[in-house]
């Protein structure tokens, strides 16, 4: 049999999540038949690196104006889309046109016009498109799906989430496009909608409602200076000023090797800067965020997020008409470049805390095992299920194809219209998610 056909679009810092699992583990089945970016220089460090840690053939490499190009001459059988997020919708579509299938990274896209078309364009083609959402298989978040499913806790009525970025971690997204909304859809859209889809999936229900607040209160210049740190003010960028060096929010590009080659050495063909001060002008995403979410099933989520917290993790609650369910998890502060995560704290020990107290019960703690490999072993077993010739059986139902992907980014995309109109917003009056199912298993 041959081998699947995988080109890539986008080569920055999260595309090794993708191709190194082709290019080490399924190799026999599977191989990498194109790439395709902005920056010659990303292209050929991600290229190198392959050659030498998995003895890799070579990769025909093309500009991001020859992606149609690239498809007619290696006639790919699937697309991996890893652009900045408002660039997904075309070249998800355009895959499609060409008869290829779609693994993209999360978000499925930005806002409500692109979603409609990514699903008109699924439906007309009749190609799958997967988005890569690696939480739902953590092994946390699945012992607390398993627990919801087998009626642990009864009925769930309420769910509180609360999500922490930190001043590494979180001060990241400040610095490079994601903090312009336009590309971004703001961290409603490129953070949150990981969360979003673990509690649509938790909840196995369909968003129905959104209302939402949210301002940029910590980065940004004008914040800065109000809080008498007008020093930091002072540049637009961290890497080589000399002013930057006792700024603790500076990520100085010239001191990791991998940010030098794909960022900073990649500057003069991609035009990207990497490491803009996150306390300038023209920051237009929010940094502190609220939301309050009501399921077709009747269920309410309560959602915050900050990310400018002195830790990294989040807790959330679940409470059922037969008890809760408390699930914490702290992570380390890290930033991703494009091998691994620089990990920034000493020390520092992942850790998961899952308790079940049922009503008029003792409370008691449920033990998590971790895997092998990123995300406590959630990352290879989606790799698995994405690369592998005959993937493990998924009882927990943790693929997540075109509908259900868009039920997530559509809760951030209410939740930005919301703090605009500071009324709720339908979902159905942005996209329609099978108006009489409730239930998130009943959508692809």
């Amino acid at each position: 049999m041959s081998k699947i056909k995988y080109a890539v679009v986008g080569t920055g810092g999260r595309i090794p999540m993708f191709i190194d699992p082709i290019a080490e583990t399924y190799h026999e089945n599977a191989q990498i038949v194109g790439f395709c970016d902005p920056s010659p220089t990303r292209m050929k460090w991600h290229l190198d690196r392959l050659v030498k840690a998995y003895d890799y053939a070579d990769i025909p490499c093309y500009g991001i104006d020859d992606f149609d190009k690239m498809l007619v001459e290696q006639q790919p059988d699937v697309v991996i889309v890893c652009t900045p997020d408002y660039l997904h919708r075309d070249y998800i579509v355009k895959s499609m046109e060409h008869g290829c299938d779609v693994i993209t990274e999360k978000p499925l896209t930005i806002d409500a016009e692109s979603c409609a078309i990514i699903m008109e364009a699924v439906e007309r083609t009749g190609r799958h498109l997967r988005t890569a959402f690696n939480y739902r298989w953590q092994p946390g978040a699945s012992k607390v799906r398993e627990l919801i499913g087998s009626g642990t806790i009864g009925k769930v009525i309420h769910v509180d989430f609360e999500y922490m970025l930190n001043t590494i971690h979180g001060a990241d997204y400040y610095r490079r496009w994601h903090s312009d909304k336009s590309c971004s859809g703001g961290l409603f859209i490129h953070k949150a909608t990981h969360h979003f889809d673990l509690i649509n999936w938790w909840l196995d229900a369909i968003p129905e409602s959104v209302y939402a607040l949210g301002e940029l209160a910590f980065y940004g210049k004008e914040n800065a200076i109000a809080r008498g740190q007008e020093a930091w003010t002072k540049y637009d960028r961290y890497t080589g000023v000399e002013a930057a060096k006792k700024d603790p929010f500076a990520l100085r590009m010239d001191e990791d090797e991998t940010l030098k080659q794909l960022y900073y050495n990649a500057e003069a063909d991609s035009g990207y800067i990497r490491d803009k001060n996150v306390f300038r002008d023209g920051i237009t995403i929010e940094d502190t965020m609220s939301a309050l979410i009501k399921y077709r099933t009747g269920v309410v989520a309560n959602y915050s997020l900050n990310s400018y917290c002195p830790r990294e993790g989040f807790v959330v609650t679940i409470n059922g008409d037969g008890g809760r369910i408390e699930y914490e998890e702290r992570s380390a502060s890290h930033i991703i470049t494009g091998d691994k995560e620089i990990r920034m704290e000493a020390n520092h020990k992942r850790s998961l805390h899952l308790k079940v107290q049922k009503l008029f019960g003792e409370p008691y703690e449920v033990p998590i095992e971790e895997g092998p490999g990123g995300h406590g072993g959630g990352d290879p077993l989606l790799q698995e299920q994405m690369f592998a010739k005959k993937p493990t059986k998924d009882e927990l139902g943790r693929n997540a194809a075109h509908e259900q992907g868009a039920a997530s980014i559509l809760v951030g995309v209410a939740a930005n219209q919301s703090m605009e109109s500071k009324l709720p917003v339908n979902l159905n009056d942005l996209w329609s998610l099978s108006p009489e199912a409730k239930h998130l298993h009943e959508l692809a």
